[in-house]
């Protein structure tokens, strides 16, 4: 699957912010999840599935725990993939930041 697959879905996009914190158990990540999509335990663990399978995260047992974290290889090769595209965009921020800027002056001026 490729890359942009595995991002597209706001599922495992949300799994991978919750995982951005840190080390979390799949009990956590479920609980999570159920709250804001209503989908069930079995869909959750299958978008887990498809992150590890994937690389997007591991998984170590700890007890009767699995506990995922987020690998970051995959989104490393997304970031460069995507870097022959920031041209198009980082000019606009450059303008938006002078223009924030200009106006925290202005109002300190005033």
């Amino acid at each position: 699957m490729h890359a942009f697959d595995v991002l597209g879905d706001p599922v495992r996009r949300r799994i991978l912010e919750l995982l951005a914190g840190g080390e979390l158990s799949s009990g956590d990540i479920v609980s999570a999840v159920q709250r804001e999509f209503a989908i069930t335990q079995s869909a959750v663990s299958q978008h887990l599935k498809v992150l590890r399978e994937n690389g997007f995260a591991t998984v170590r047992v700890d007890g009767p725990r699995r506990l995922y974290t987020v690998d970051a290889a995959p989104l490393r090769q997304v970031d460069s993939w995507l870097d022959r595209f920031r041209q198009f965009w980082e000019p606009r921020f450059d303008a938006l930041a002078t223009e924030i800027a200009r106006g925290k002056r202005k109002r300190r001026q005033e």
